[in-house]
Parts: C-alpha cells; structure tokens; sequence
C-alpha cells in the first residue's frame, strides 16, 4: 500500500508558478511510475506530466501537450517525494491536481489505468 499527500497549491496570478509536492509513504517509491494529473468540475480527470522508472537510476519524463515547456516533473526517491514545477501558469491551468502512484513495466503512465494509488488533490487557481 502507498499512501500520497499532495501539497503546495494555492492561488497565483497568470505569468506566475507554483511548485507542487507529492510525499509518498508505504513502499519504496523509487520504482513506481509517478503522474500528475488534474481535474476542473464537470470534466474528466485529465493527464499532465509522469515520470517512469526506465532501469538503475535512470527515468523517462512525458507531458501533455499543453504543459510541455512550463511544466517539469521531478522525484527524489530518497524523500519519497514528487514534484511538479509549474511555470507561467495561465488561467486555464485552474484546476485540483493528483498525484498518481503505480507499477506498469512498459507504460508511459499516461492513462489513469496506469496507476494504483492516488492523493486527495491539491487546489490551483490562477488568476488573470
């Protein structure tokens, strides 16, 4: 069982950043695939950036489309802990974020299904 508690949302204006923060206990965490995804009322739960193990200490990075260039996904495996740098946020980044957990050799960790632990979401506004 891994358990994950997100932190660091809050509100921002548009241009600014915030750095989200994913503290994973339970199991070790280093082998895990780690997503964020987010989610706005009314919506589906939408994927943003995962980063999956690739062997050693070596890991592969993805992003959605609308994040590429102002988001970057990071672990610290000896903290247990995700994050996720968001820069020049836009009003359209107004969401709740969820940090994802989960083992899929082979997976990209782009799917929901690719996960099996998931965090109560943090809030992010940004202002215009």
């Amino acid at each position: 069982q891994v358990q994950l508690v997100e932190s660091g949302g809050g509100l921002v204006q548009a241009g600014g950043s915030l750095r989200l923060s994913c503290a994973a206990s339970g199991r070790t965490f280093s082998r895990y695939a780690m997503g964020w995804f987010r989610q706005v009322p009314g919506k589906e739960r939408e994927f943003v950036a995962a980063t999956t193990w690739s062997g050693l200490n070596t890991y592969n990075a993805y992003y959605a489309d609308s994040v590429k260039g102002r988001y970057t996904i990071s672990r610290d495996n000896v903290k247990n802990t995700g994050y996720l740098q968001m820069n020049k946020l836009k009003p359209e980044d107004t969401a709740v974020y969820y940090c994802a957990a989960g083992v899929r050799p082979g997976r990209r960790g782009m799917e929901r299904d690719d996960y099996d632990y998931w965090g109560q979401g943090t809030q992010v506004t940004v202002s215009p």
